[in-house]
């Protein structure tokens, strides 16, 4: 840039000699030049060293092979910013070049931002996906099964647009005794998400509904944009009621479709999978009236034939058979256990008399039969093995095998 066309040398007529510029005056000029000479311009870059303070700002820098430039985007620009901003990404940003005075740097004041090669909203869209998918919002065993024949029906939507007159059209022409409770919500633009969340939190305060439809119809990917939103998602998915989301066609989805526990290709779709069609419901309940019938029958049939076998058996013509059979059976075991103890009773008559026998070969009397006696003392009835400890005329007691005598002891024999 040439400069000497920016910062012309003033002479000081006074002394002659070039005006001297303080640092804020030279800044000053040179910022009002840049600003004028490279106001509203696109510039594409790499992002890196992304800051977000506690003000809200954005401070950035954006670089290619040669060069790196300074920017920010100010609290008011960043909040509309759809996607999140990551260091290494490729991006097209769009605003005016400014001199940051305090520390004598020129930035970029960035006005508009998006993705190089991708929508904004695009990219925010698979950002968003990707992070709720991990976190599990879209997890199959958290989705709710939808009820058969609900009895209120909640209905999310515009007052103004197609979809809530697809609905109600599509409901009353397939089960029209239903109970249908709209609350009506701004479905694009700003503060629509906030609204549509608000009234999904509100409904499942609700003691009595049993599934709720929130959807809207069809549109572009900003017009569709509330339904991508997190606060809209994170309400779905914490719902206790069954919700079905009809956004859009069938070509589109969104991040409330992914969430929801069934998800309607059109706003008609949901009206359908909702409620099922009364006579279609009333010839299937026909169909099953009739296989129950059948079912019932053919039980009877099955009861009544084994009962008629039943009376025709030979056990039901002559029931004391039976009673015969076992009280002969019962005979038979008292023999056989009069037997079995007989034979017991002599079994143990022969042992016994053995035993005995055997006793009888060891009893004293034996050896006293044999001519031997017993001689004890007549006092403690001991028996006498020794002369030891008599004494004359101590008295003895002696055992024959036939009576005993008592005797003294005139004479002692060692």
């Amino acid at each position: 840039m040439n400069f000497a066309r920016i910062l012309p040398i003033l002479p000081d007529t006074v002394t002659g000699r070039n005006k001297i510029l303080t640092i804020s005056e030279l800044t000053r000029r040179i910022r009002g030049s840049l600003e004028q000479d490279f106001f509203n311009v696109w510039v594409v870059g790499e992002v890196s060293n992304v800051k977000k303070p506690t003000s809200g700002h954005v401070y950035l820098t954006l670089k290619d092979a040669g060069a790196q430039l300074q920017a920010v985007m100010f609290k008011f620009i960043a909040n509309t910013v759809k996607f999140e901003l990551k260091d290494g990404m490729e991006v097209l940003a769009f605003g005016s070049i400014t001199v940051y005075e305090a520390r004598g740097q020129y930035q970029l004041v960035i006005e508009k931002i998006e993705p190089k090669g991708i929508g904004a909203l695009q990219l925010a869209f698979l950002q968003l996906k990707e992070r709720l998918e991990k976190e599990g919002l879209f997890d199959p065993a958290h989705k709710k099964p939808l009820p058969m024949v609900p009895q209120k029906i909640a209905v999310v939507t515009s007052l103004t647009g197609a979809a809530i007159r697809d609905i109600l059209n599509v409901i009353n022409r397939r089960f029209a005794n239903v109970e249908i409770l709209i609350y009506p919500v701004k479905v694009q633009g700003e503060g629509a998400a906030l609204e549509i969340a608000r009234a999904i939190k509100d409904l499942n305060t609700l003691p009595d509904i049993d599934v709720m439809i929130v959807g809207r119809g069809g549109g572009s990917l900003e017009d569709l944009w509330a339904f991508n939103e997190e606060v809209v998602a994170r309400s779905i998915y914490a719902s206790k009621i069954p919700v079905i989301s009809a956004v859009g066609h069938e070509i589109d989805v969104t991040i409330s479709d992914l969430v929801a526990d069934k998800r309607a290709l059109t706003p008609t779709e949901a009206g359908e999978l909702v409620v099922p069609h009364y006579d279609q419901l009333k010839d299937s309940l026909e169909k099953i009236k009739a296989r129950l019938i059948q079912a019932l029958y053919n039980k009877i049939i099955i009861i009544r034939n084994r009962l008629t076998g039943v009376k025709n058996s030979f056990p039901f013509k002559r029931p004391l058979d039976k009673i015969l059979r076992l009280q002969q059976r019962l005979d038979e075991m008292v023999q056989r256990l009069a037997s079995v103890t007989k034979h017991s009773l002599e079994l143990e008559r022969e042992r016994l008399v053995g035993l005995a026998n055997r006793l009888d070969s060891v009893s004293p009397l034996k050896v006293l039969n044999r001519g031997y006696s017993i001689t004890t003392d007549v006092e403690d009835d001991k028996p006498i093995k020794s002369v030891e400890g008599l004494a004359l005329g101590k008295k003895l007691k002696t055992q024959f095998y036939h009576g005993g005598i008592i005797s003294s002891v005139v004479e002692i024999l060692k």
